[in-house]
């Protein structure tokens, strides 16, 4: 790992003067010092940084900046070997199954936020169990700056006349991280999208909108790259949770998730209790489900 900082003249004085001449190597243009010592390579630049590499890279940083300083840039290496601070990310929950709502959470994330929630599982939401979720989730919502978007199945089915999903996605998390920039969060340069479509066709679909986030970058699997994305997604599975609970308590009936064999039974079972009409106001009836349970 690499520790990188910024030094004043009498701590390079302080590094410099530690070592024997006979570890100095020749420097190069725009660096004034190359130490090599001890499975350490140090390099000290005309701008005044200073670069510690190698194996005990951490052992000869922790000697010249304090060791608060070291710990705050490996937590945030931790975090993905593609990522940094700060960072905004955003995901979606509830695409892949029949009933409930589309969630859509963007989230804020720099070093100081993280290191609030670090402590938490903060992985792909889909490897996290529900009671997981439930968890951890409202503590990422007390700490973590974010803007959550609900599109509940009446509305998707509504806006689904005139978009298709992956438009309705688009336009989601567009809104999401303007809601952030409502809130006052200036979107830093390293903002994420976990990708569900080309980019090319993300900026289309949202071409007609009054303000557009752009620079994004967009990565599949980004829950995975990260944190920012991973909080985005656990909050919006959180959200889908939540809502789930209060369709089940308002039928009297547990509804199933995902998209798979026991939902086209269940769309039998509710429709029998309830009628085709009500089913709009609990699933995305465009799916096949719709058709294959009601053909039954």
């Amino acid at each position: 790992m690499n520790y990188v900082f910024k030094a004043d003249g009498e701590t390079i004085e302080r590094i410099t003067g530690s070592f024997d001449r006979e570890y100095f190597r020749d420097p190069v243009p725009y660096r004034d010092y190359r130490i090599e010592y001890d499975s350490c390579v140090i390099n000290i630049y005309t701008s005044g940084k200073v670069m510690f590499q190698g194996e005990n890279a951490r052992t000869y940083a922790a000697s010249f900046f304090s060791l608060e300083e070291v710990e705050k840039q490996e937590e945030e290496k931790q975090v993905s070997p593609v990522s940094s601070f700060p960072q905004a990310g955003s995901d979606e929950v509830g695409t892949g199954d029949y009933f409930g709502p589309i969630c859509v959470c963007a989230c804020y994330m720099d070093s100081k936020i993280y290191r609030k929630v670090k402590q938490l599982n903060l992985i792909d939401s889909k490897q996290l169990t529900d009671k997981q979720i439930l968890e951890i989730a409202p503590e990422l919502l007390k700490h973590v700056p974010h803007s959550l978007l609900i599109l509940d199945p009446w509305k998707y089915n509504e806006v689904h006349k005139q978009s298709n999903l992956n438009k309705i996605k688009a336009l989601m998390h567009n809104k999401a991280y303007l809601n952030l920039k409502d809130k006052g969060i200036k979107l830093p340069k390293l903002t994420v999208i976990d990708q569900f479509c080309s980019i090319s066709a993300y900026y289309n679909y949202v071409r007609d909108e009054q303000e557009i986030v752009r620079n994004i970058t967009f990565q599949t699997k980004a829950e995975n790259s990260y944190v920012s994305v991973a909080c985005g997604a656990i909050i919006s599975r959180y959200a889908f949770l939540k809502e789930m609970e209060k369709m089940s308590e308002k039928y009297r009936m547990q509804f199933p998730k995902g998209a798979g064999s026991k939902v086209d039974i269940f769309i039998k079972e509710f429709t029998d209790r309830y009628g085709i009409e009500e089913l709009n106001r609990v699933a995305k009836t465009d799916y096949k489900n719709t058709a294959k349970a009601l053909s039954q």
